[in-house]
């Protein structure tokens, strides 16, 4: 018998693509790159302010990988020197909801997560 969780995603296909999708949007980056491009269009250099820890590097690369995925997009404006911008498509605005609901249940949890993790690493 399936459970809820497995019928509704749909069997083993669905569940590649599933892993597929939550790779790119669990990594350490892409939620706080979405977030953050939910305040509006951002320069490079804007959006690498407002992510503390962020490489240069690994935020170049999220934002590649996110931009092929449809979830943001760039924009090079024809100035001296290139002035380019990022902002959420339509498709990655509608993750800011179910990021907010796992950030709110990661704080309200976290409590619980570590005191477990606690009494588990005692010897």
């Amino acid at each position: 018998m399936r459970s809820d969780y497995e019928s509704a995603c749909g069997g083993a296909e669905a569940g590649g693509i599933i892993r597929d999708v939550l790779n790119r949007i669990g990594d350490k980056w892409s939620l706080l790159v979405i977030g953050t491009l939910d305040q509006g269009r951002m320069r490079f250099s804007e959006l690498q302010r407002h992510i503390p820890g962020i490489s240069q590097r690994m935020l170049t690369l999220t934002l590649r990988q996110l931009e092929r995925d449809g979830l943001v997009t760039r924009t090079v404006h024809a100035e001296v020197p290139p002035r380019v911008e990022y902002e959420l498509t339509a498709m990655g605005a509608t993750l800011i909801e179910p990021s907010l609901a796992l950030a709110t249940w990661a704080i309200e949890n976290y409590p619980e997560i570590e005191a477990a993790r606690t009494a588990f690493d005692a010897p």
